[in-house]
């Protein structure tokens, strides 16, 4: 990976930990752990939908609705976002993705889509 594809990442989740008031672990734990994360439910057609690559990180159309996370930071579907997230200090190692998109240690935790662009 290139040190701008790098920086840009690294940007992200720090953007990301901003605007999610840099929540933590240290919640409370939601009783049903037997999956490894918690999510909200979403519409089974949401369910698969991934945002097309080369979508601008933070917009509209950069969302998983498979983990309802924008898809430039989603750990579960490019594990390759990993290592950025915990050198950053940013990941629950009990669940296995960001400290910052931790349900489970975070159950007050709202991750929302950012608006749709009005069109023009």
């Amino acid at each position: 990976m290139s040190r701008r594809a790098v920086s840009s990442i690294l940007c992200g989740v720090g953007a990301l930990a901003v605007v999610l008031g840099g929540l933590g672990c240290g919640g409370q734990r939601s009783e049903d752990t037997s999956s490894g994360s918690a999510q909200t439910q979403v519409p089974a057609a949401q369910e698969t939908q991934h945002a097309d690559t080369g979508v601008v990180p933070g917009s509209y159309e950069d969302w998983c609705g498979e983990h309802q996370v924008p898809e430039s930071l989603c750990t579960r579907c490019d594990a390759t976002l990993v290592a950025a997230f915990k050198a950053t200090g940013d990941w629950c190692a009990e669940h296995g993705l960001p400290e910052s998109q931790c349900l489970q240690c975070n159950p007050g935790l709202e991750i929302k889509r950012p608006p749709k662009p009005e069109e023009k």
